[in-house]
């Protein structure tokens, strides 16, 4: 599975699984653009790391919840290397994975909801629209929606966000459906609990132990089985795929 002469786009790249992915890419020999919001010394950290791996990357700075941040970014990953084939929005509003500190539907505000779906599908919304007109001049590009396993089965309702991410796989499968005939395919991946993360630091240990005896592969992912399910998605070997949800979390929800 070799990148060799693709440029990648990964939003929300500093850290995490966003980081991940980009080192994924970069070790098949892509070209790979590190979006991040504030640490620009995360972020040049993946980009030392991706060229480690046997790729090359740079970083880019950008607020993808913002419609004009969001359409900059796009044109400087094209200004930088000329093209733009796969786009991974990983980005999404800061999140705290605690089974126990979290708000209740009762507790919640609209705008808990609204600020989470800005996050998740109006981050991936405006780098979309950005990238649109690129993909669709070289009538073909990739475009992988990070989402997650609480769309299928809310193991803990964690409302707001799993309500986001749901409308996140919406909105990929009626991109699918529009942009299949222009030669640009569409997918989500779906994890379940990543860890180590920020988002699940704050995840008790005895939680997580029970989370994966009710696993079958018997683990948590780590932020690195999340990067090759994206990659498959990215790639030919999945040239006849599109509108999918790919659930990535050791069998625990299965379809």
């Amino acid at each position: 599975m070799n990148f060799a002469g693709q440029v990648v786009l990964v939003t929300g790249a500093s850290r995490g699984i966003g980081a991940a992915i980009a080192r994924a890419f970069a070790a098949e020999q892509a070209l790979v653009a590190v979006n991040y919001l504030r640490n620009a010394d995360a972020a040049e950290q993946v980009v030392r790391q991706c060229r480690e791996a046997g790729g090359d990357a740079f970083a880019v700075q950008a607020d993808v919840t913002q419609p004009r941040a969001a359409a900059a970014l796009v044109e400087r990953v094209i200004e930088e290397a000329g093209r733009l084939d796969v786009l991974v929005n990983n980005a999404f509003r800061p999140y705290a994975f605690d089974p126990e500190q979290r708000a209740t539907f009762s507790e919640l505000a609209w705008s808990d909801y609204q600020a989470q779906f800005e996050g998740s599908v109006g981050a991936a919304f405006h780098v979309c629209q950005a990238a649109l007109p690129h993909f669709r001049r070289r009538a073909q590009g990739s475009i992988i929606n990070l989402v997650s396993d609480l769309v299928e089965q809310p193991v803990v309702p964690y409302h707001d966000y799993a309500t986001a991410k749901s409308a996140l796989v919406g909105f990929s499968r009626n991109l699918a459906s529009e942009l299949g005939p222009l030669g640009v395919r569409v997918n989500c991946v779906a994890p379940g609990l990543v860890h180590p993360t920020a988002g699940s630091a704050g995840t008790r240990a005895q939680f997580r132990e029970g989370l994966m005896a009710a696993t079958p592969l018997r683990r948590l992912a780590r932020p690195e089985d999340v990067a090759g399910p994206v990659l498959f998605l990215a790639s030919p070997w999945s040239g006849f795929i599109t509108g999918q949800v790919l659930l990535v979390d050791g069998g625990l929800v299965m379809r």
